[in-house]
This record gives structure tokens, sequence and C-alpha cells, in this order.
């Protein structure tokens, strides 16, 4: 049926009792469905891929905890539309992490577009990383560099190596390299940077977080810690001031642009610091394990194709450049399927700017001015009516005709067939992340012709242990 044929429907689903209803919900959600069940269960109750219900954390650190849920690939996409939805301190969900964890300011990603410093700042972010455009593969290819021969060193001496902690050192180093042009081991923050950004970074997001504890006791505990009241923001207070320092000081010339520009220094510099830290390095933190766990799982075949592709085509342009990336249509279509089947941020939300109506592939729904819609990312990117076998990992799902398909795939808080801009809420670092993903492809099967690794499941991300790696046989 067109979308003018489709019946409107009341939305299914129920907020149950105040303050209890929300309670049940945290705890389905963390401890007796888990997050996917949870979601799977309503919508297998209400038969419908959109429905009411609460999101965590709810009482006390959540004011309102009510959302409108969408899981389909048709619903999802009004999450993007700002003339639809309002995007105020909306980011980790229905809460806000205090303002005294980024300086006393609302960082970017908590302002709405029509709030004219958000522009500002959008402008400011998308310049400083063209400019940085001719830097970025040399900076990242330095760094991943250090990254493999470490990963060998420790192959070599304990029979596996975490891939995890060396991606979080080599993207700490990454960012802070790209954007400050020196190592961060030079600065006051040593080798303790990546540390200090995960401290200040889980503070900001324990309310939505578990520890994944298989024990009654400890789960009670966890969530009267975690998800009942806020975390303090001191406990983060002398490493994010040490963070702050190091980019004020060593990012005087993107600070200085910034005060061109019209934007008050000190807030720039805090805007800089949750750039780098929560978008970037928080960003590659959850990203990069993802990429190499479905990669490593899909198994030699993709393998062999990805380093004939990735060997080949550095060859005929002469090295690895923006130019050979955009000539890799597999070492792509891979990287578009990991953020695909396995987004690193899976939620969404946006508060009603309007009564607005919005569709699933089987109805239409009014949603009221001011109510929460929340999308989780996951079931919308896995959606059956769109993609064949979408809980496979496909690695060339959109070489050819599949690039048609890349109109559903979300991870960029935006469709991938449209960009960033001052006036929307796509991340500014979306070319940066994917080319960030395909040279870390390109490096390892420039390397090596195979590898296996093990996979496991953390509160944000996976947890990536190589267990071999084969040399390159040619190169």
């Amino acid at each position: 049926m067109s979308d003018s044929e489709l019946p409107l429907e009341e939305i299914p689903g129920a907020y149950g009792l105040p303050f209890f209803g929300a309670i049940r919900d945290r705890l389905d959600y963390f401890y007796f469905q888990g997050r996917d069940e949870f979601f799977r269960d309503r919508m297998r109750k209400y038969r419908s891929t959109v429905f009411r219900s609460n999101m965590p954390p709810g009482p006390f650190i959540s004011s309102n905890p009510k959302v409108v849920v969408l899981l389909d690939a048709a619903s999802f996409p009004v999450l993007f539309d700002t003339s639809k939805v309002e995007k105020w301190n909306v980011l980790d969900g229905t809460y806000m992490p205090s303002t005294a964890l980024t300086g006393g300011y609302r960082a970017c990603a908590f302002l709405d577009p029509s709030e004219p410093k958000h522009a500002e700042l959008k402008r400011w972010f998308l310049s400083l990383l063209a400019a940085r455009r001719d830097v970025c593969i040399p900076t990242l290819r330095s760094c991943l560099s250090d990254l493999f021969v470490d990963l060998e060193d420790e192959l070599s001496s304990k029979g596996k190596a975490s891939f995890n902690s060396l991606n979080d050192k080599m993207s700490f180093n990454f960012v802070f390299e790209l954007l400050c042009g020196q190592k961060p081991s030079s600065t006051i923050l040593g080798t303790k940077g990546a540390a200090m950004f995960d401290q200040w970074i889980a503070l900001q997001l324990a309310p939505i977080m578990s520890l994944g504890f298989n024990n009654m006791v400890l789960n009670f505990l966890e969530d009267v810690i975690l998800h009942t009241f806020p975390l303090p923001p001191f406990l983060a207070k002398s490493s994010y001031k040490k963070l702050y320092d190091a980019y004020s000081e060593h990012a005087s010339s993107i600070l200085d642009e910034a005060e061109r520009l019209g934007l008050d220094r000190d807030e720039a510099c805090h805007n800089l610091v949750f750039l780098a830290g929560f978008n970037a390095y928080g960003g590659m933190k959850a990203t990069l394990p993802i990429l190499i766990k479905w990669v490593g799982s899909a198994g030699e075949e993709l393998h062999r194709r990805l380093a004939r592709e990735i060997r080949s085509t550095v060859a005929s342009e002469g090295g690895v450049t923006l130019a050979a990336l955009d000539k890799m249509s597999l070492t792509k279509s891979v990287v578009y399927e990991a953020l695909r089947i396995d987004p690193p941020v899976p939620y969404q939300y946006g508060k009603a700017r309007r009564d607005v109506v919005v569709r699933s592939h089987d109805a239409a729904f009014r949603i009221r001015k001011g109510e929460m819609v929340f999308g989780y990312q996951p079931f919308a990117t896995k959606d059956p009516r769109v993609f064949d076998d979408p809980e496979e990992f496909v690695g060339d799902r959109f070489v050819g005709e599949g690039e048609k398909l890349l109109r559903y795939v979300y991870w960029s808080n935006g469709r991938e067939t449209d960009g960033p801009t001052a006036g929307n809420k796509q991340c500014a670092g979306k070319d940066l992340v994917l080319n960030v993903c395909r040279v870390v492809l390109v490096e390892l099967f420039l390397r090596y012709d195979t590898f296996d690794a093990g996979c496991e499941s953390l509160p944000v991300g996976s947890s990536v242990t190589f267990r071999s790696l084969t040399k390159a046989t040619s190169c």
C-alpha cells in the first residue's frame, strides 16, 4: 500500500503504573529479558514495530521515561527529520548528563539545530575536519603500524592478543595527533589519555549501561548504583581538567580559528574535547572492534577477496590514497555491512515538535507534540522487509546493485546517502569514520592473508581477541 492508503491506528502498548511501570521495564531491559528480547517480546505482544514503552534509566535519573518505540526501517527515519523532531538534550536518551562534565556548557551534540550556536559549532567542526583531510591517512597509517607491531608482539609472547586495549591506545593517539599535530605521550597526558576519556565517557553512559553480571545480588547493586542516581561528576574532574588543558595548549591554532568565527574560546575548547573524546575516540573505541569481529567471523574466503582487491588497487593507484579507497568496492561494502548489522550507536531519540504521523510498513500512527520518540537501530537496519538474510553478515551486500540499499543504513544519525550539514544532526565525522574503517582493513590485509579472532560482548560494543595472524604471502 502507498503511504496515503495505510490505515491510521492507535499506538499499542502501555507505560504501566507511575514509577513502578518504569522500574519494571528497566529490570526487564537490563536483567529479566535483556535488550534485544525486551524489544522482540513487545513487538510480538503488540504485533507492531511501533509501540509505547518506558526506556531506561527511569526514576530518578530521568523525569519522564515514556517513549514511542520505532523498530522498522520505514518509521525510523522520522528521527532524522528535524522539522518533525527536536534534538534538545536527547543525545543519550531520556536523561542528560550533568554539564559539569563539559565545563558548564551544553556541547553541540546536545543542541537542537534551531539553536544558533548549533550551526556555528557544526560549521567549525566540518571546517576543521576538512582542513585535515590530507594528513588523515598518513597519520592513521603511522598509528596503525604501531598497533600491528604491538599486536604481533603480544600474540607471540602470550599466544593471544587483546585488540581492544591496543585499539584504545591507537585511537586516542590518532585523534590527538590529527587535531594537535603531535603525539600525546609528549604532553601532560603521557600514556594515560585513553583511560581518562574512558572514565569521563563512563560517567555519561552509566545510566544506560550494564556490566553483565550473572548474579542477582550484583545486578541489584548495579541497578541501584548505575541506574537510580547519577554518578557524581567530580569523579572525572581531575582527568577531564588534564584533557582540557592538553587540547587548550596543543590545539591552539584550531581554537584561534574558532575565535575568528565568533566562538568563545573556552566553550570551543570544551566542545573540541567532546568531539575528540566522546565522538571521535569513543566512536573508534566502539566501531573498530565491531568491524574486526564481523570480518573475522566471515572467514578466509572473504579475507582472500579483500586482500586481492586491496593489494591490486594500492599497486595500481601507487599507494593508500583517498582515490584508492574509493575504488575498493568490496572493502567499502564490508564497512557498510558491519555498520548495518551492528551499529556502534544503537539508540536514537527525538521529541515531537508537533503532531506527526509516522508510518511503518503496515500502518500509520499519530505521535503527539512533546512525546519522546525512540528508535532502536539494530532492528531497523536488520528489517527483513528491506534486507535479505538480515541477520547474516554479507560482505558484498552493497556492491553493484546493492548500493541502492545504502539509504537504509543509518549508523551516522542519517541515511548513508545523505551528508552532514550545519543544519542537521548527522555525524560531522561521517566520512572520516568510513575512511578510518577502510584504512584499517587496508593495513590489515596488506600485512596479513587471514586471521582468527574470538569475540565477547561488552557493556558498550564488543571485545575482540586475536588468536592467530597469517603473514601476507604477497603484497
